[in-house]
């Protein structure tokens, strides 16, 4: 499967303008600011490691939409990844590896780590998203 040259364009313009327009108070609110030291000591890592969504309250219907997103970037990944990078991929997981750790340990070329940085930071995005609103429908 080729990657859509539009679509990855899209997603990366999306990342940037929401890098640069949003206002520095709710990147804050969100989370973002993050230190340039702890973005270049992190380097190494490929894909965030999220907190178990088990001890969450969440009806079935919110914890299906959050799988549904986590799999969308398993989805995409694959798409990144050619043939034996996926078999490599999918041999370390079921070795009991991290995703990170199985990521890393592929040769990724410098185009597919970006392209999977991008992958994840839209995943993070859109979870975040959807936390933040289950958070403060429950309020209500």
């Amino acid at each position: 499967m080729a990657i859509n040259f539009p679509k990855w364009l899209a997603v990366l313009v999306t990342i940037l303008a929401l890098n640069l327009f949003m206002p520095v108070t709710m990147a804050a609110s969100l989370g973002l600011n993050t230190p340039l030291a702890a973005i270049y000591a992190s380097a190494a890592n490929l894909v965030t490691t999220y907190p178990s969504f088990a001890d969450l309250d969440l009806t079935p219907l919110q914890r299906q939409r959050l799988q549904a997103v986590l799999q969308r970037r398993n989805k995409e990944m694959q798409a990144v990844l050619d043939i034996s990078q996926r078999d490599e991929l999918r041999h370390r997981l079921h070795s009991g590896a991290s995703l990170n750790q199985a990521l890393t340990a592929l040769e990724l070329q410098p185009e597919q780590q970006h392209l999977i940085k991008a992958i994840e930071q839209l995943t993070s995005l859109k979870l975040k998203a959807l936390l933040s609103r289950y958070s403060s429908s429950s309020v209500n």
